[in-house]
């Protein structure tokens, strides 16, 4: 849908323009100053969870994240709000509260926003952030040799959908949600120390969805184990079960030309690593020499999931080879 602007807005007349339009990042980068950079985005979404304040705070949290993507620091948001007439009042102000209290752990503040009545909630935010334009992570920074490190288990989409289905038990739930509303700031600043360039965060395309746009913009082929992906608590039932969002089929089916999988995994196991992610941890393509180092920093966890080779496309087996 963006493509028409690239027209006319030409890459070449935007020089300043770091990150926009000629390529497909998690933000927008504009350099202000030799060592100063804003990066800015947005993102909203209806409820996939009940509790109105995780919602709000899960939302937020999403919309942080592409910011850390890009290792940016977020300064600034303004709400994105959309409200059924009906709703409660006090339903609306946990939505809101759940978001704000998000923003500030960020150490941002909410400076404003814009609210319309719509038949059905959503909520997110416009996000501005800092960083140097030097040292951005993108999606075209893999480099042959770096280990592919994954900063939250999967899964959001699997649960998110088991509970729609009432299939979920409340301890998965309050799992997937406790991952959904961690900010990935401590990903972002780990990957910047160790002088780490290429990076995103797994949301709506899926692992494998967003495996393949870095690796494609980074001209590199990526090797992906499924044995060493990490679960969220109930996943690979709730998949075995069928709860599958249909964003899972539509990213299967948009990316799987540049995907092979070994044999032996089952239909199940490969629809997993299309399931769209909520509020996802980075993606980080690490240098292999400071990988150490990395995971020291990125709390609270982080799982080595794969390597990144020349060639192009993914690839991915059932262990390390």
């Amino acid at each position: 849908m963006l493509r028409p602007l690239k027209e006319i807005f030409p890459a070449a007349a935007y020089p300043d323009l770091l990150v926009g339009l000629s390529a497909a990042d998690d933000a927008a980068v504009y350099r202000l100053h030799d060592d100063l950079a804003l990066v800015a985005t947005t993102d909203f979404f209806t409820p996939i969870v009940d509790d109105a304040y995780a919602y709000g705070a899960i939302a937020a949290a999403n919309s942080l994240s592409d910011v850390y993507a890009m290792g940016g620091r977020p300064v600034f948001a303004l709400n994105i709000v959309a409200l059924p007439n009906d709703l409660p009042a006090h339903i609306s102000a946990e939505i809101i509260r759940g978001g704000a209290e998000k923003v500030r752990e960020a150490g941002a503040v909410i400076a404003g926003g814009h609210t319309i009545q719509d038949a059905e909630p959503k909520y997110g935010l416009a996000v501005l952030g800092f960083a140097h334009p030097d040292r951005l992570l993108t999606k075209g920074g893999a480099r042959p040799g770096d280990v592919l490190v994954l900063t939250k288990p999967l899964g959001t989409g699997v649960i998110t959908t088991a509970l729609k289905r009432d299939q979920a038990d409340s301890s998965d739930v309050a799992a997937a949600i406790a991952s959904m509303v961690r900010l990935n700031r401590e990903a972002s600043e780990a990957a910047l120390a160790v002088g780490a360039r290429g990076a995103t965060d797994i949301t709506g395309f899926g692992l494998l969805g967003h495996a393949q746009e870095m690796a494609e913009l980074s001209r590199v082929r990526f090797r992906l184990f499924f044995g060493a992906m990490p679960w969220l608590p109930g996943v690979l039932r709730y998949g075995e079960m069928g709860a599958f969002a249909g964003g899972a089929g539509n990213n299967r089916r948009y990316f799987e030309a540049h995907v092979t999988f070994a044999e032996a995994l089952t239909n199940t196991q490969r629809m997993m690593l299309w399931d769209p992610q909520t509020s996802g941890g980075l993606l980080v393509a690490v240098p292999s020499q400071r990988l150490d180092e990395f995971r020291r920093m990125a709390t609270p966890a982080s799982w080595v999931i794969g390597e990144v080779f020349e060639g192009e496309g993914i690839e991915v087996s059932l262990q390390a080879v």
